[in-house]
Parts: structure tokens; sequence; C-alpha cells
């Protein structure tokens, strides 16, 4: 049997072939940033399913094959080499090949020589990860859906609206701004795919050609939103568009095949053991936890302030209260304040792609924590949805963000004369003088070290965004 291994930046992908490349077991698994583990997780499954066979070649490929080829003293496949052996091997008729995953968008062109399928050209996504799998899953966790229920309501667009895809963030932007006008869920999805279909074209491929038949893979080939979106932009007719039947597994295929030939004649090398195999892998994670790296002194201990306290009303008849409304673009808050600025209620929840949704259910549930007893004089609202929400409320006033921060400052604390504010896209600096907002910066880009990139990275390593912090509470040492 002849192994393959693909560590990419999201995932592990595992397969075992046997003869004439058949494949006998395989596994696609998240890593959720411990590759290494996860890799001794699936050969320990294989070994005890397999305990009586031996592995005659093994090969590594993937942006975390390299070290886990030296562990194995296994070669190191070229990804793009992989992808292209398993397509020639299976899908000989396929001329091009878009290959979409978590991290990473390639483009491979092939040609024919002397009766062999090759690599002829080639085209890599640069750093920024727009347009990839790990920014629909964050879409999609934002619009509180799953993967898979994502993909089956891109299907569902009649007319996608036009969604900016160069950059991750003016994606966001764009997408919180058509949630905002009310736009329909299910056409902001389409629209979304339409827009990394249209990147892929001219930031990826910047110009070469897409020769048909087009063969299309990796973790993103399973939505159906993005197969009808490549269809629509490169104008195929049916049929030009190839899903393999192991779409996230090709790498791993090609791996194992590259390893096998390398091997010839066969048995060239002494077949390998599964113990051998997990035991090198044990090791190196045994020495990587006796030595890791120290970095940033360590943390001090730190004291969690306190929530605030809520004034409950001193009679049982209704009582007067102000409302603001903080409609962000991942969450919203509402407020209830007496006439001396005391907080009376308070309700922090998801906007999850719905601001007057969201804004329903705060409403809700302030008047359930106030018993009913309420008699509001004023509203205010505030935040990217303000506009909507605002109308939707009828708002004596609607504010932008800054100055409702400066305003809500001051009120608790007078002498303030600096404000920094991480929201979960946006991040903002307000300097005052006796009150005044005399200047303020946010970002206008990037949306890392924003509160949606740490809960994006949460999601990375299969952990809640509470689980996150309190990981990075109990580090003795950050490196």
């Amino acid at each position: 049997m002849r192994l393959g291994i693909d560590i990419g930046s999201l995932t592990v992908k595992v397969v075992l072939l046997g003869d004439e490349e058949k494949l006998i077991a395989s596994r696609y698994v998240p890593s959720q940033g411990t590759p290494l583990r996860t890799v001794l997780a699936i050969l320990e499954e294989l070994a005890a399913r397999f305990s009586e066979t031996r592995v005659a070649s093994v090969g590594v490929s993937g942006s975390g094959g390299r070290f886990l080829g030296q562990l194995l003293s296994a070669p190191y496949v070229n990804e793009l080499i992989a992808q292209s052996r398993a397509v020639a091997r299976f899908y000989p008729q396929v001329r091009t090949v878009i290959e979409l995953g978590g991290q990473d968008s390639k483009l491979l062109v092939l040609e024919e020589n002397n009766g062999q399928l090759i690599l002829a050209d080639f085209a890599l996504n640069t750093q920024c990860a727009a347009g990839t799998g790990s920014f629909l899953e964050q879409q999609a966790g934002r619009m509180g859906l799953t993967i898979e229920e994502f993909s089956a309501i891109a299907v569902q667009a009649e007319d996608p609206p036009y969604i900016a895809g160069r950059c991750a963030v003016f994606a966001k932007s764009d997408i919180i701004h058509l949630q905002q006008v009310g736009t329909p869920r299910a056409e902001i999805i389409g629209g979304l795919c339409m827009a990394l279909a249209r990147n892929f074209t001219s930031d990826v491929a910047r110009g070469k050609p897409f020769h048909p038949p087009i063969m299309f893979q990796g973790g993103v080939s399973k939505n159906q939103g993005m197969i009808r979106a490549f269809e629509q932009v490169l104008n195929l007719e049916p049929g030009e568009l190839i899903i393999p039947e192991h779409q996230v597994l090709m790498p791993a295929i090609g791996t194992a095949i590259i390893a096998a030939e390398r091997d010839q004649p066969p048995g060239k090398r002494a077949p390998i053991l599964w113990t051998d195999l997990c035991s090198k892998v044990r090791i190196a994670l045994e020495q990587a936890d006796r030595e890791r790296p120290g970095g940033y002194r360590p943390l001090v201990t730190l004291t969690a302030a306190g929530d605030g306290v809520l004034i409950q009303p001193r009679d049982a008849g209704k009582t007067r209260a102000y409302l603001g409304i903080d409609v962000g673009s991942i969450s919203t808050k509402a407020v209830l304040i007496d006439g001396e600025g005391r907080p009376l209620s308070k309700v922090y929840l998801r906007t999850q792609d719905d601001p007057l949704g969201a804004t329903q259910r705060a409403l809700v549930s302030l008047q359930a924590q106030m018993n009913g007893r309420l008699d509001i004089r004023g509203v205010a609202v505030t935040g990217s949805g303000r506009a909507l929400v605002g109308s939707y409320v009828g708002a004596d006033l609607i504010k932008n963000e800054i100055t409702a921060q400066a305003r809500a400052a001051v009120a608790t604390a007078p002498e303030v004369d600096t404000i920094f504010e991480i929201g979960g896209q946006d991040a903002k600096f307000i300097r005052l003088e006796d009150g005044i907002v005399v200047d303020f910066a946010l970002n206008k880009a990037c949306a890392a070290g924003t509160g949606s990139f740490l809960e994006e990275q949460a999601m990375r390593l299969g952990v809640s965004i509470e689980e996150l912090i309190q990981l990075a509470l109990s580090a003795p040492q950050p490196v």
C-alpha cells in the first residue's frame, strides 16, 4: 500500500492507495492549529485498521509537509506537481485546474507533451486569503450558517449584487452595507460567490488562459454557489467544469502516486511498519513540548473589571427610561438608562446579518428584563446600521459612533482624554480635550487586529472565542 499525506494550511489529507492506485482509505480532517497531532491521530487510526499490512512507500506534500517528510524519511512532493500527477492519472482530458483551499488559491495550466500531461504554467494567490475557503467560512459563521447551508442558499440567488472581491475587508464592508439596507440573504451570498470567482480570474490567473475542460477542486469546490459562479464568469458550457470524485484529496493522491513511482523497482525500500510511522511523529511532538521556545516575558496576573451594577427601579409603576441602540457589523447592543444616566438594563447580542431582527430581539429582551414596566422617553441610535434601525424605531437622534463613544466616555469618566475601541470589524482611536473630540482615527482597510480576526483564529483552532480568551490568559509565556 502507498501512503500520501498532504498538510494544508487548515486541513490534513491522508490517502492509502492499493494496486492500480485504487483508493483504499482516506481522511480529510481540520488540523485546528495542530497539524502534527492531527497526522498522528490519523496514522494511529489507520494503523489499528490495517495492522496486518505494511506500507510500501510514503510521500508528503503541502505547506506544512516538509518537516513531516524529514521526520518520516519520506520524499517531499511539491503540491503543484502532486495535483498535476493526480489529474493526469484520472482525468487526462483536463487542461486547466482551479484549486481553492482554506488559505490558498491555485491555477494549473496543463498541456500534453510526448503523450504525457504535464504542468505547463501555474499561478498562486498572494499572502492575502481573500477568495479562499476560510473567507467563505467566516462569512457563513457571521450569518449563523454552516458552510453547507451557505452553499445551498447561494444557488437560490436570482440577481446577485456586486460585491468587491479583491480584498476580504472591502467585501465584508459591501456585505454589511447590503445587510443594513435589507438585501435578501440569498442574493448577498450569491454575490459573494460571484465576487470570489471574478477575483480568481483577475487577481490569481492574471491573464493566464482557461482552456476547457476545467477541473475545480479543493474544499471550496463543494460549494454549489461557487460552481455556478465559475460557470457564469468563465462562460462555460455544460460539462466543461469537472468536479472530481475525490475533490479534496487530489494533492494527497498525487503525492502517493509520485512516492510509489520513486520507489522503483517495487520493493527497492523495505516495507514500513505503521508503528514506526506513529512513533516518529509521537517522539517529535514530545520533543516539541519539552523545547517550546520562549518569547515575550511572562504575563502578569490580571483582575477582570466588573461588569457594572444595574440600577433597579424603586417603585412598582412604570419606569421612565431612555433607550440607546448600537447596531454594529458583528453585534447589536442596547441599553436603558434613567434620567440621571444610570443603567437600568442592557443586552448584547449578535447582529447575524439581520440588523432589524437583532434590534427586535434586543427590545424584547429589555422589555422582559424590566417586566414591561417601561415609559420610553427618548431613543437614540448609532452604529453602522443606524440609518435603517433609526428609521425602524422612530429614533429621536441618530449619531455616528465617534460622537456616541466620546459622549459616553465623558459621562463615565470626565477626565478621560484618550479612547481606544476595538469592535468586531472596526478599530477606533479618539482624542478628547475638555470633553470635546479633537482628533480620531479609524482602521480603513485591514481588519487584522479586530474582534472578527480573533474569532476567525478561534474558529481555525476549533475553540470558542470565550475559550480562546481563557487560553490566552493562561499562557505563562507567549511566543
